[in-house]
């Protein structure tokens, strides 16, 4: 039985996936956690993939790291971190984005040069900010790679830096019309050229191999390996509800949104990921827990007492400010208080504020693929809350799906490697995970109530 392995360094852990190759059947996990921050020493991932992983390698024919997009991981010439990572959640860099949309010509050359409009995330413009704020550091940065990348070479150290199209394009330096890095944008970043990892000719080939002798796949970002783990197709959009929430979904042609709403990013299979991602996901609810002193069952229980609409009371969760849409600056706000309002009701008003800001991301995807979503697939730590999955279909509008629970972001990463492992021309067809599904009443107040309230 070939075995593969799948991580998925995230911004909390690592988690570590020892699969069958050809059925699927997860063998063996083990997860490590990272420090909590959106400023932190890469380093740290390097020991908690040797913790979770470590002992799983030697059994692998083939191993690929599914990473956190867009993290700044600069090195010198030695290939030592020249300062801590800033990661996807960093928002220093608002202003570095708006400097580099104007330069490039407005929100419509940008998408055209980039993919993207420039958002915090995006890693060119944490190196602006670095450029702007730590001239020191900018001038000895010789090395940029992504999270995942990082990962990749430290599992397969004789190997040259590799990545793939799927992370890159998360960069802002990366020229989707030529699927390859632009010298130009680089610079234009950091104030001089820099070398990045090579990127896998094919998304299925062979980067390296680790001392033990699997093979290393070319790896790629979190969200393009969740699209790979889900087994996207057609109209399909899942909905993630991580530390972000994220809506994806698959096209065959380059997205572009000028509205900045939308990622026009590559996926991991040739194709392309237009994708809507927020600052806050899960957070929210546990943000809503500490206000109201409960856990997060409490606050299901809470919820579910109220009504649609909460009363009138509406949460508008840009707690760190937000992606999707482009609010670095705003922050949460709790609206339309009266006394009638109690706490069912505030709690109620916490999820759904939720629920609201991913239908956003969803109806932007509708608006730049052209494509009304069909199933809506709801994955993620966030998805554990019955509130949210009750109440997702209330808001949505249509039936929800949530696929059994399983880490899809390392499973994708292992079906990559077993596509790998077998050099065939499309990856793997595991069988289905299972899923159950959700049904409600459409409340379309709740989501015209919030928009009119976010503005």
């Amino acid at each position: 039985m070939a075995l593969v392995l799948g991580i998925d360094s995230s911004t909390q852990s690592t988690k570590a996936l020892l699969v069958d190759a050809d059925s699927g059947d997860i063998v063996d996990e083990r997860r490590a956690p990272h420090p909590e921050g959106s400023e932190v020493n890469p380093k740290v991932w390097l020991e908690a993939v040797d913790a979770a992983a470590g002992p799983l390698l030697e059994r692998a024919d083939a191993v690929a790291v599914g990473g956190q997009q867009h993290g700044m991981v600069a090195l010198d010439q030695d290939d030592q971190p020249v300062r801590d990572a800033l990661l996807w959640n960093d928002t220093r860099s608002a202003s570095a984005a708006e400097q580099l949309i104007e330069e490039l010509g407005g929100p419509e050359a940008a998408v055209k040069a980039t993919g993207s409009v420039h958002g915090v995330s995006i890693t060119s413009t944490k190196l602006r900010w670095m450029r702007n704020y730590e001239h020191d550091n900018a001038q000895r940065t010789h090395r940029v790679v992504l999270p995942h990348d990082y990962v990749s070479h430290h599992l397969a150290p004789s190997s040259e830096w590799f990545t793939d199209r799927g992370d890159a394009s998360g960069t802002g330096y990366f020229d989707p019309q030529v699927n390859n890095w632009s010298t130009d944008l680089k610079i234009q970043a950091l104030g001089h050229d820099f070398d990045t990892p090579v990127i896998a000719p094919r998304p299925n080939a062979v980067m390296g191999q680790t001392p033990s002798g699997a093979i290393m796949a070319p790896g790629t970002g979190d969200n393009m390996a969740a699209a790979l783990g889900l087994g996207l197709t057609g109209s399909d959009v899942s909905v993630s509800i991580g530390t972000s929430g994220v809506a994806a979904m698959t096209t065959s042609t380059v997205p572009q949104d000028i509205s900045g709403s939308i990622n026009g990013f590559a996926d991991a299979t040739g194709q392309w990921l237009p994708l809507a991602c927020t600052l806050n996901g899960s957070r929210i609810l546990d943000f809503g827990c500490s206000i109201l002193g409960v856990d997060h069952e409490g606050l299901s229980e809470l919820a579910l007492a109220s009504e649609p609409g909460a009363r009138g009371a509406v949460f508008i969760p840009y707690l760190d400010g937000e992606r999707t849409p482009n609010r670095p600056y705003d922050t949460g706000r709790l609206l339309n208080l009266t006394r009638s309002v109690r706490r069912e009701d505030i709690a109620r008003a916490f999820v759904e504020g939720l629920l609201c800001s991913l239908a956003d991301a969803v109806s932007f995807l509708e608006n730049v693929s052209g494509d009304t979503a069909g199933r809506l697939l709801f994955i993620g730590g966030g998805v554990k809350s019955r509130a949210v999955r009750e109440l997702a279909p209330t808001v949505f509008g249509k039936e929800i799906e949530v696929p059994e629970p399983a880490e899809y972001v390392a499973l994708g990463a292992a079906r990559q490697a077993a596509w790998v492992l077998s050099g065939a021309d499309e990856p793997p067809q595991w069988d289905s995970r299972g899923s159950r599904t959700f049904e409600g009443t459409h409340a379309p107040e709740v989501l015209e109530a919030y928009r009119a309230a976010r503005g």
